[in-house]
């Protein structure tokens, strides 16, 4: 039986990319969807529009590149940014066929985080779809008034989740508590 990988990539039940140089040479539904887009939205493109802000794809491909050098694998969770600019939570694994250039040849798998995992969970998938919702606002540079906004909830809840935040990262400012949810 002659199986089609084209079809299986683009059919994968999980969000799939092939990336070159930090450029996205193919993708799958589930990614495109993910992201709020159809695949030819995507590919071709910089990873960077993905990412909350350019310092953010910037230091995260230090810091990834390094990983993919040393073990030609990697995985976290983090922010990104859907093409309409909304931000969600996803945890992405990566490997590098490349560990000289680790960005030149990549395969990436994309997981939208819904709700909390069971044991062994890191800290960014401990939190509760309410606070991962108030966290990537609070990441997009929203003030407590506009994160209510837009989540159609009271400005004294938005302080509620903001504190329960600072104490699940041991933080006393939200502008640490924002390096650290970027920090993956």
């Amino acid at each position: 039986m002659d199986v089609d990988y084209r079809l299986a990539f683009e059919n994968a039940p999980v969000g799939l990319v092939i990336g070159r140089s930090r450029i996205l040479l193919a993708c799958n539904h589930v990614f495109a969807r993910m992201f709020r887009g159809a695949m030819g939205d995507l590919v071709g493109h910089s990873f960077e529009r993905l990412y909350p802000t350019q310092s953010d794809y910037e230091e995260t491909g230090k810091r990834v590149g390094m990983r993919l050098a040393a073990e030609r694998s990697y995985t976290d969770d983090r922010v990104m940014r859907r093409l309409d600019g909304d931000l969600f939570w996803v945890r992405v694994s990566g490997f590098t066929y490349t560990p000289d250039d680790a960005h030149e040849h990549t395969l990436w798998v994309f997981s939208e985080l819904g709700k909390a995992e069971a044991d062994g969970q890191s800290l960014r998938t401990s939190l509760t779809p309410r606070e991962r919702d108030v966290a990537a606002l609070l990441i997009d540079g929203k003030t407590g008034k506009e994160v209510a906004k837009a989540l159609n909830i009271s400005p004294r809840t938005v302080d509620i989740y903001r504190a329960r935040l600072l104490r699940k990262y041991d933080v006393n400012s939200t502008k640490r508590l924002i390096e650290l949810l970027l920090s993956g």
